[in-house]
């Protein structure tokens, strides 16, 4: 059924604020069961029909967890927009509060209604898995932040300083946590599943770990997300793109900015291990750089075609083969 009214809603922790923008009705709620069932009678008061209704609303993480699950129990379509591209969509605009910020949402969704994707339904495993994944994220940066004060300690203090010592101690805690939450993982991918089973064709790709193939598998919903390659890289930040205008501006394609940096990071660093470990892509880095090629626009062309590589044993569903081992 066609989209009759778009509500936007403006997420925080303890509130959400939902703006209709056909009827200009506005409804502040608590973040919670109580405050969800009030989206019921607000909507039926409005005389909306479930059907042909749509909620946009802004990527939040965590904040809106449980409202996504209201409203895939109650069959309502919503979609998630970058805050970045609702901001700059709005133009010049003076002063901001939660109410006036669900409406601009709104007029956002009413504006791109023929963009707007709806959000489906992620797995429970993949749940799991982004938890894990995030978690062991934020370890890791504790442990290099708790590594880099030990070095700095060491400096002015005696390595047996209790100081260094109870450091030492949350570094060797932290490594088995991380330990931990990797071997959870593994196990979480192991099964023979639709997510299982694309995992395993992912690490087939040299340069393809565990960090990188479960990063892939979340944001790409397991391959769901992303009708193609191309879509991925652009959102990965690999994608070049032109810079001219008339005759006065005639730069180099180049890369935007506009990206997801964890998943270009890691992409650049399964890059740097395929180069040396894949002939066929070391023999590219070699020969294109000596041909005058930065590393760094390389460097990009190699995580491109790891990409391609992905996509590509997804959709057929074979393991990678690499072409140059096989013709040895």
């Amino acid at each position: 059924m066609k989209v009759v009214h778009i509500i936007g809603a403006d997420i925080s922790k303890k509130t959400i604020d939902l703006f209709c923008f056909q009827s200009s009705s506005h409804l502040k709620i608590t973040n919670d069961v109580n405050g969800f069932k009030r989206i019921q009678l607000w909507i039926s008061k409005l005389g909306v029909r479930t059907k042909s209704l749509a909620v946009v609303m802004e990527h939040t993480g965590y904040y809106s967890y449980h409202f996504e699950n209201f409203l895939h129990q109650n069959q309502i379509r919503f979609s998630k927009v970058s805050a970045l591209e609702i901001k700059r969509s709005m133009g010049l605009v003076r002063g901001k509060n939660d109410k006036i910020d669900s409406q601009r949402i709104a007029r956002f969704g009413h504006e791109k209604q023929d963009r707007l994707r709806p959000e489906t339904l992620t797995p429970p495993e993949l749940q799991n898995l982004q938890i894990l994944v995030s978690t062991r994220a934020l370890y890791v940066k504790q442990r290099s932040s708790l590594l880099c004060a030990i070095k700095e300690h060491q400096i002015i203090l005696s390595p047996k300083a209790s100081i260094i010592e109870g450091q030492q101690r949350l570094v060797g805690e932290l490594t088995r946590q991380i330990k931990g939450l990797e071997k959870e993982m593994k196990t979480l991918l192991s099964k023979p599943d639709a997510i299982g089973d694309n995992f395993r064709l992912l690490t087939s790709i040299v340069g393809i770990g565990l960090i990188i193939g479960a990063t892939v598998l979340i944001k790409t919903k397991n391959f769901t997300r992303f009708t193609n390659r191309k879509k991925f890289s652009c959102y990965c930040g690999s994608a070049p793109f032109d810079h001219s205008s008339g005759t006065s501006i005639m730069k180099k394609t180049r890369i935007s900015h506009l990206a997801d940096k964890t998943m270009k990071t890691l992409l650049t660093q399964a890059a740097k291990t395929a180069i040396q470990h894949d002939k066929e892509l070391k023999h590219y880095y070699q020969r294109r750089t000596e041909s005058g090629k930065t590393k760094r626009s390389t460097i990009n062309v190699v995580r491109n075609k790891l990409i391609h590589r992905m996509f590509a044993i997804v959709k057929r569903q074979t393991p990678y083969i690499n072409q140059v081992l096989k013709r040895a």
